[in-house]
């Protein structure tokens, strides 16, 4: 199983997207009016995928995920490249803090940080995903026992995952400020490994199916704190010559 995706939902996909593609070196693999697709390649065997479908109305409900764009002493630099690329200064009352908050050009939020030790140098250019939650102790469990992420240091006392190669950004799990309220724009997906029942792990551990998905290749569902995530249609089990079932190489 793996944490495949951050879906943004967007009303102009290929202008959201191609900010996003250039904002972290993406390729883009999938360049359609309605849905644009980018790949980060983190690892020869990890990456990060990101995805734009369009949507009439994005949801207006508070942001409970948003990525943390490594800055670190190139900070400035990086700040003016996306300010080029079509970011604008947001004020979502941070105050004086270290590190930059910007919205990309649909609104969505996001920052560029200061440096810290926990940002790993295989970190690429997204160096957290803080992600508001109810008990992050219990989530930070949650997120582990679906992803195959495992616990690191994170930013202050809040638990944090990356991925068991050591690469690729934290999944910080971040004390919420208010309960969820609505639809969760960004979000996460997941793909469970062939032949694994990841419904059955996940809702065990507490989370709740979406209903009004029906007929989409993939399983709309919320965490315990209420983010929603998705899971992905697992890899299809390959026949041997016996026929057999195998996993793919």
């Amino acid at each position: 199983m793996r944490l495949e995706d951050i879906v943004w939902d967007a009303r102009e996909p290929r202008r959201l997207g191609g900010f996003w593609a250039e904002a972290l070196g993406a390729k883009v693999m999938l360049d359609e009016p309605d849905i644009v697709e980018a790949r980060v390649q983190l690892s020869d065997e990890v990456f990060l995928d990101l995805c734009f479908p369009r949507v009439d109305e994005p949801s207006a409900a508070p942001t409970r995920l948003h990525p943390d764009l490594r800055g670190g002493p190139h900070q400035t630099e990086i700040v003016e490249r996306l300010l080029g690329l079509g970011a604008v200064h947001a004020d979502i009352g941070q105050g004086d803090v270290p590190w930059t908050v910007l919205a990309d050009p649909e609104g969505n939020t996001f920052c560029v940080t200061d440096e810290r030790d926990c940002y790993a140098a295989g970190s690429g250019p997204i160096a957290a995903l803080p992600l508001d939650s109810a008990d992050p102790e219990r989530d930070a469990r949650f997120w582990a026992a679906i992803t195959g992420w495992v616990p690191c240091a994170g930013s202050g006392d809040m638990p944090a995952l990356r991925h068991p190669d050591g690469v690729g950004p934290l999944l910080e799990l971040c004390p919420e400020p208010e309960p969820s309220r609505g639809k969760n724009s960004p979000h996460l997906d997941v793909r469970p490994a062939a032949g694994e029942d990841l419904v059955a792990r996940a809702t065990a551990l507490g989370a709740r199916r979406v209903v009004g998905y029906d007929g989409y290749p993939w399983q709309v569902f919320t965490d315990p704190s209420g983010n929603e995530f998705c899971v992905l249609e697992a890899p299809a089990m390959l026949p041997d010559a016996a026929g057999q079932a195998n996993l793919p190489e």
